[in-house]
């Protein structure tokens, strides 16, 4: 049997000796082996550092994504392909599906955010400008820039594809090259996947690499710039945290673990509404997809005393309709497990959670199987139990398969207390529709959760599902399931990269951020910057215009002809009685009028629109007679690299004769490139 090939250093290569065998979940067959003996993992650490690591620094954010965005269709034109060998992990196509599709749409999802989110830049410059002297001379800024070293990916062996995929999105996107590491049981599956992304080509060398088996000796060679970010069991988290390569450099060390997550059952749902059928479904959807090798599956059913019985007769009754058999047989709705070991570790779990509690559903040893041989096969049956919430056992023990517990509860207090006796959890759902009740387990329980799920009538439309994590929202938890974070948007890739604080004058801080801050040199030029291309137009490109005066007649007509006659502006008398203004002043928004009527060049020209305003602060009143004037800064460029358009931000500072500023505010504009 052919050994799986890892893909280090630029070349595919193939550990020594015979390798360790794996199987095909549903018919026991070999698949292939596996081994990393004799592969040089200290020089595949190197090679991401010093050729991926400068080829994807070199690239935008925009860029990265598009290569990310790219990616993601490649993979989605191929994922027959994957389905295909999925089914020999156990999945049928809808667990499949889920897992090949939820990934490559974790790519396109961070493609779009970053295009949205994140600058047309190298380096990511957070928060406002913070000033640290009263003169204005000397500033400080938090800047982010990627690390330096290999973002090393520990994967479960649950989600072959969807894994490595979230956790490459992000590092990928930050600028920091990814070495995957697959589980071995159904690492066929993802070498699979890196074959098709090697294959096409679209990213740089040394951005990505793959190693089948063993990690051996790598983690002695991690500096303080490399990542580790692992998925797995509780106890191996805590081998690899405390290993002296880790200890040594403080790597970024981010875990997700075993995790207890819960369901509630709020009081409000009796039998017969539509949030009891809400909680019947979730719970028999999280018991069966991917045969419950999530975790994030339900594996606490927390249920008000009164419907015990009533939830188990209506769950049971749903178990009853799964066939379990082969991915690819006629009615089949739960696949196998990851293999035979798996399956003898859920029937060990199942056993001591017998002994606080009782099977409701199910036999741990015998399950009915449609094609396919049920002792050559992981299979095994959905288990639904009832348990006695104050053992120990439903809160400590988690079978990793179709098993869940439903445990009753009496009060909200008391249902909080239960929730945390799990030590953390990566996802938690509340299906109510009492908004009340809600608040408060959201509340109570959020301490020891990653994720809330609320789930109702009304929201059950768009809603996932309670396990599924999604690439805006942040996934992890604290305590047992790991204490790290992946994704969550943006804050993934910024978890991949290094927060500086920058102290420096103005015109130092402009040149390190490529943006021009308050105090910085202006740049006055003959030419309007409104008449220039984004190609020409610099941070500092400034315009002053003005004075305007601001009368009497202004201010009524502006009220006539907006409906805006706020007594601030109209009545003398109450005017006067206002302790910020003591006599009538004018609207903050014909202040802003005015300044466009000064800045704006009025001919077409590259200025295509303006799209918005950010951070208008009205900060001294103007009276009649006041005189204005504005000083519009080219502040920031972020070039679009499909159009042929970019976005330009100005500083607008909008004074008064005394030079004091009345309103500031960022004009948010598109300009036409030179060729477009």
């Amino acid at each position: 049997m052919t050994l799986l090939r890892s893909h280090l250093s630029g070349t595919w290569q193939t550990g020594s000796g015979e390798g360790r065998p794996l199987y095909d979940a549903v018919t026991g067959d070999e698949v292939a082996r596996i081994s990393a003996d004799g592969l040089d993992l200290a020089g595949a650490l190197e090679f991401g550092r010093r050729t991926g690591g400068p080829a994807l620094r070199a690239l935008t954010f925009h860029q990265r994504a598009a290569l990310l965005k790219a990616l993601g269709q490649h993979l989605r034109e191929h994922r027959e392909q994957l389905y295909a060998v999925s089914a020999r992990t156990g999945a049928t196509l809808g667990d499949s599906k889920f897992d090949v599709d939820g990934g490559i749409g974790v790519l396109l999802a961070y493609a779009s955010k970053a295009k949205r989110e994140l600058p047309n830049d190298t380096i990511h410059v957070e928060g406002d400008v913070e000033p640290l002297g009263r003169g204005g001379t000397f500033l400080g800024q938090h800047v982010l820039t990627p690390l330096r070293g290999v973002a090393v990916q520990v994967n479960a062996f649950n989600f072959p594809v969807w894994g490595p995929l979230e956790k490459l999105a992000p590092a990928f996107l930050a600028g920091v090259p990814t070495l995957i590491k697959p589980a071995s049981p159904t690492a066929f599956l993802t070498a699979e996947l890196v074959e098709l992304i090697i294959g096409s080509g679209l990213l740089p060398e040394g951005s990505v690499q793959f190693v089948a088996g063993s990690l051996g000796d790598a983690f002695d060679h991690l500096t303080g710039q490399d990542l580790v970010s692992f998925t797995g069991s509780a106890s191996t988290a805590q081998t690899l945290r405390s290993h002296p390569g880790i200890v040594r450099n403080s790597v970024r060390f981010s875990a997700e673990a075993d995790s207890l997550n819960l369901a509630v059952l709020g009081p409000d749902a009796t039998p017969g509404t539509a949030e009891f059928d809400l909680f019947v479904k979730a719970l028999t959807t999280e018991m069966t997809v991917k045969a419950g090798q999530k975790c994030t599956a339900i594996r606490r059913a927390f249920v008000p005393r009164a419907h015990v019985d009533a939830v188990v007769e209506a769950v049971t009754a749903r178990l009853a309709t799964v066939v379990v058999g082969a991915p690819g047989a006629e009615g089949v709705r739960m696949g196998a497990l990851a293999s035979l070991d798996q399956r003898e570790e859920v029937r060990r779990s199942v056993k001591s959670l017998r002994d606080a509690g009782r099977i409701v559903f199910g036999d741990p040893d015998r399950v009915e199987v449609t094609g396919a041989d049920a002792d050559r096969g992981a299979f095994v049956s959905p288990l639904l139990l009832v348990g006695d919430p104050d053992r120990a056992e439903p809160h400590e023990v988690e079978a990793f398969g179709p098993v869940s517990t439903v445990l009753p509860y009496d009060s909200t207090d008391e249902l909080i207390d239960y929730a945390a006796r799990g030590q953390g959890s990566l996802a938690g759902s509340v299906v109510s529709a009492d908004p009340a009740f809600v608040r408060e387990v959201v509340l109570g329980v959020a301490p020891f959760h990653g994720r809330v799920h609320v789930l109702n009538a009304r929201d059950a439309g768009e809603s996932p599902g309670h396990g599924s994590p999604l690439p805006q929202l942040v996934h992890g938890g604290p305590g047992r399931a790991g204490g790290g974070e992946e994704m969550g948007g943006v804050r993934g890739v910024f978890h991949h990269m290094q927060r500086t604080a920058v102290q420096a004058d103005p015109d130092s801080l402009a040149a390190i951020t490529g943006r021009w801050v308050t105090g910085a040199q202006r740049n006055t030029t003959d030419v309007h910057p409104f008449r220039k291309h984004l190609e020409e137009l610099r941070p500092g490109d400034c315009l002053v215009a003005g004075p305007r005066r601001v009368t009497r007649e202004d201010v009524e007509h502006f009220a006539e002809f907006t409906g805006d006659t706020f007594y601030a502006h109209m009545d003398e008398a109450a005017a006067a009685a206002n302790p910020l203004f003591g006599q009538r002043v004018a609207h903050g928004y014909l202040v802003v009028s005015l300044a466009a009527g000064l800045f704006v060049d009025p001919d077409p020209g590259p200025v295509l629109a303006n799209f918005g305003v950010d951070g208008l602060r009205f900060l001294t009143p103007v009276r009649f007679d006041d005189e204005l004037t504005v000083t519009l800064t080219c502040k920031q460029l972020t070039p679009r690299e499909s159009a042929g358009y970019g976005e330009v931000r100005w500083d607008a500072d909008v004074t008064r004769q005394d030079g004091e500023s009345v309103a500031r505010y960022d004009v948010l504009t598109l300009v036409a490139k030179k060729d477009a």
